[in-house]
């Protein structure tokens, strides 16, 4: 039988463990406990940076920082974290200004009996992307984990 590839399972693993992290942060900002935080996108920390960088980490510690897969893995990191508070974090900017139109559309309507309007059952996903700060988190705990991870098989 083989094993499962480590670094897979370590970056699985580092994504498992911010997601749960966002139950926590989630419940300092608001003040209440909200499950539905483990399974969403967003938020504080960053999954999707623990994930890259605790695979980039964990290759660096076994093969060293000058080994191609290191390079691959850091450089896919990159283009992972930059996407998740660069475009994914626009859109989710952009969701929310229309979300907030059909809002004011909906006002409208009310003031002009003529003019019908249907509103759409669900508002557009607004917690798309995340803050540099909240990137930035995750590659710090990714990293970290990552490190560990390594560590604790030799």
């Amino acid at each position: 039988m083989t094993k499962m590839n480590r670094g897979i399972i370590t970056a699985l693993s580092a994504i498992g463990l911010a997601q749960g992290l966002k139950l926590f942060t989630n419940r300092k900002l608001t003040g209440k406990w909200d499950f539905k935080q483990a399974f969403t996108t967003g938020g504080m920390p960053s999954s999707h940076s623990a994930g890259v960088a605790a695979l980039a980490s964990y290759v660096a510690a076994n093969k060293g920082a000058r080994h191609t897969e290191t390079a691959i893995a850091v450089v896919f990191g990159a283009i992972v974290m930059y996407d998740a508070q660069g475009i994914r974090r626009h859109t989710g900017e952009i969701a929310q200004l229309v979300n907030d139109l059909e809002d004011k559309v909906i006002t409208l309507s009310g003031d002009f009996p003529s003019f019908e309007y249907v509103k759409r059952e669900e508002e557009l996903n607004e917690l798309l992307g995340h803050q540099p700060v909240e990137v930035m988190a995750g590659a710090i705990l990714g990293t970290i984990f990552g490190i560990v991870c390594a560590k604790l098989e030799d």
